[in-house]
């Protein structure tokens, strides 16, 4: 590992990256995400942790006089070629492939009318009118290879999920990513002028998996909106609000249900609660907020058919993908967050749970050791044995005090964790990529 990974890892937040050369910052940036769309609601299909990300750092770019166009692939006909989302930020539709019924696996066969919409927009604008690519996930990439290539501008990429690592722990009837995926990130992380990684783990795995030269790697921890996620006025008048009882114990998974994200376990724990304590059944209540996505489409009923058979039914509650309000307002009224996934490159729904004042109960995979601090602001777990979950949740329980405690130490944490400090440094990235590309080619003159 690199001492510049090992030097960013030792930070609770990625300093402000400095590189040598000149100092000016993009003025307007394409930014790419092929297969879900930041106007999409968090929750449902593909659109998760990484369309919050998207809008979020737009939002505060902009915010710092740096302009963004977010190209997207329309997914409804009639859609507007261009939203202004915020001012500075732009969602362009890009036409690829049918509206619907395309499976994000099926998406790599669109790429190429995908790239064929973004350098339709490019070119009626003025040479120069982008100063760089910052690309989302794999299949962004490739478009943003071939764009930045084409423009002349460096390539920013971040992974945000990478294959190897997903494959190396696959949840029960979770399908392993195609080797197609392995090629195609690996051409991405040869091709890209800098690579975001949330954590330094990520930066690390980017490095043992990939192969990435490690000073071409910059750790970014995404951020939360602090305005919106806030313990505001307490657990109390968040369940008056959503009708959750009071006096319950409330264990909340908020998230895509699908076995990645292991909602499962969840059950299985709380089951494992009851038949050891019986008498708690009349306390608890559980909410599980989210839609089902990727895998999880094939028995998209499964989750309920489960709590059934577990005989739990009466106790958990499904609820729909919810908007940012109310999402903050499930997080305030629950007694812990529990996110017992096999893979998180970070875990923002972490930060966003423990910013309202919840402390998380959370597998100890990815960046969930970075987002959660064990024995402070909730618990982490090792493995995903349900038993280790119900030993978590009854601890909990125990000691209604621990909640409030950890709840407190959460919401002071999560201050840390400004959407403006990663955007700040999100641009020092940017700035880095384009001193570098600017001396490469002056260098090629000479």
């Amino acid at each position: 590992m690199s001492q510049y990974v090992s030097r960013l890892s030792s930070t609770f937040m990625a300093p402000r990256i400095r590189f040598p050369g000149g100092h000016r910052k993009p003025r307007r940036i394409a930014m790419l995400s092929v297969h879900t769309s930041p106007l999409h609601q968090p929750g449902t299909g593909d659109a998760g942790g990484m369309n919050v990300y998207i809008v979020e750092l737009a939002k505060r770019l902009a915010a710092i006089n740096i302009e963004v166009e977010i190209f997207t692939r329309a997914t409804a006909g009639g859609l507007p070629p261009v939203v202004e989302l915020d001012p500075g930020v732009l969602v362009r539709h890009v036409d690829a492939g049918p509206y619907e019924g395309l499976a994000k696996e099926e998406l790599p066969g669109q790429l190429c009318a995908f790239t064929h919409g973004v350098m339709q927009a490019w070119a009626g604008h003025r040479p120069g009118h982008y100063d760089l690519v910052h690309s989302h996930y794999w299949l962004s990439g490739h478009v943003g290879w071939l764009a930045a290539e084409r423009w002349g501008v460096p390539l920013v990429h971040a992974m945000h999920t990478m294959a190897k690592v997903k494959n190396a722990a696959l949840a029960d009837g979770d399908v392993a990513e195609p080797a197609s995926r392995v090629i195609g990130e690996t051409q991405i992380v040869n091709a890209a002028d800098r690579l975001i990684a949330n954590t330094a783990e990520e930066a690390d795995e980017l490095v043992r998996f990939y192969e990435a030269d490690p000073a071409k790697v910059a750790v970014v921890h995404p951020g939360v909106n602090l305005d919106r996620f806030r313990p505001a006025d307490g657990r109390a008048a968040a369940r008056a609000r959503l009708g959750v009882p009071q006096n319950a114990f409330v264990p909340l998974f908020a998230g895509r249900i699908q076995p990645l994200k292991a909602p499962d376990i969840v059950l299985r724990a709380v089951a494992q609660l009851l038949v050891r304590e019986p008498s708690l059944r009349a306390r608890m209540y559980v909410p599980i907020v989210g839609g089902p996505s990727g895998s999880g489409l094939a028995r998209p009923e499964g989750l309920q058919k489960l709590a059934a058979r577990l005989g739990i039914a009466d106790i958990v509650h499904f609820h729909p993908p919810v908007g940012q309000e109310l999402l903050a307002d499930w997080f305030r009224a629950a007694s812990t967050l529990v996110m017992p996934s096999y893979s998180e490159s970070f875990g923002l729904v972490a930060i966003e749970a423990q910013a309202a004042g919840t402390p998380v109960i959370a597998a100890a995979v990815g960046g969930l050791p970075v987002a959660v601090r064990d024995g402070r602001t909730g618990i982490l777990v090792d493995g995903h044995d349900p038993s280790d979950y119900a030993a978590a949740l009854h601890r909990l329980l125990l000691d209604p005090g621990l909640v409030t405690r950890m709840g407190a130490e959460a919401a002071r944490h999560a201050e840390h964790f400004g959407w403006d400090t990663a955007a700040a440094a999100t641009a020092d990235v940017y700035t880095a990529a384009m001193c570098e590309r600017r001396r490469r080619v002056r260098s090629q003159h000479v």
